[in-house]
């Protein structure tokens, strides 16, 4: 069996995963099998419901490929029905604070570590497999802080400083619209910005991640030697949109 996701983060090893906002379960199971480390299922952007995880986690389960969602906002409700449907990460939004970030950690733990609801579920089987399930997790489950204002990246000392943080996940266009300078990533200020998000991350040994939102391998390779270990690759219906596409209309794209 292949080391988890949290294992190799903790070796430091880099861990290539991908976004879904496409609520299918046929559309799981081809990222799934797309040899991903991890999907995210996409909870706050997405079309992605609760009613639909379950489907969803068992697509991407079949071909052995971690099951993680990024919730709509840090509420503690919303990490148990994630966790419950059988999510084995929990990408929090906007976290701006050590607060939010103890918060999240402590709704993703069971207690006594945390305060997450215990209940049969489909992530126990509905109670078959309970005692395994409620001894093991609270190790195993991932808990991933995004940055997305130029707020967080002057508290990213506190925030990566919070027991059971696992890593963290630059939210570029946000953090830059946060600093008005949205989608200006050659700017100075934002280029600053960065180097601060990198260079905290360096120190205080907790693994820096990305969104490489339009597919290129190179940058790929460029990113994993910058020293990014937790990165996100592409999005279900950006592979879709680059590749549904008349061949002999190509020129006309809109």
């Amino acid at each position: 069996m292949s080391a988890s996701v949290k294992d190799r983060l903790k070796r430091s090893e880099a861990v290539i995963g991908s976004w879904m906002q496409l609520p299918d379960a046929s559309v799981a199971e081809l990222m799934g099998a797309g040899g991903f480390d991890w999907v995210a299922l996409d909870m706050e952007h997405g079309a992605i419901g609760a009613g639909a995880l379950p489907d969803l986690v068992r697509g991407l389960e079949a071909h052995g490929t971690e099951p993680f969602a990024r919730i709509a906002q840090g509420a503690r409700t919303d990490i148990k029905q994630v966790l419950d449907a059988g999510c084995r990460g929990v990408i929090v939004p906007s976290v701006e604070s050590r607060e939010q970030v103890q918060e999240a950690v402590a709704a993703a733990k069971y207690p006594p570590e945390g305060s997450r609801g215990v209940g049969y579920s489909r992530a126990n089987l509905f109670g078959r497999n309970f005692a395994t399930y409620f001894a093991n997790i609270n190790r195993e489950v991932v808990v991933v802080a995004q940055i997305e204002s130029i707020r967080a990246i002057g508290n990213l000392e506190a925030i990566v400083a919070v027991p059971g943080l696992d890593a963290l996940m630059v939210g570029p266009y946000d953090l830059s619209a946060s600093m008005g300078l949205t989608g200006q990533f050659d700017h100075p200020e934002f280029k600053r910005a960065m180097e601060t998000y990198e260079s905290v991350g360096r120190r205080q040994g907790i693994p820096i991640g990305l969104h490489i939102v339009q597919p290129d391998a190179e940058l790929l390779r460029r990113r994993i030697a910058d020293g990014y270990r937790f990165i996100a690759y592409g999005i279900d219906a950006v592979f879709l949109s680059n590749n549904a596409i008349n061949p002999l209309k190509a020129a006309t794209r809109g």
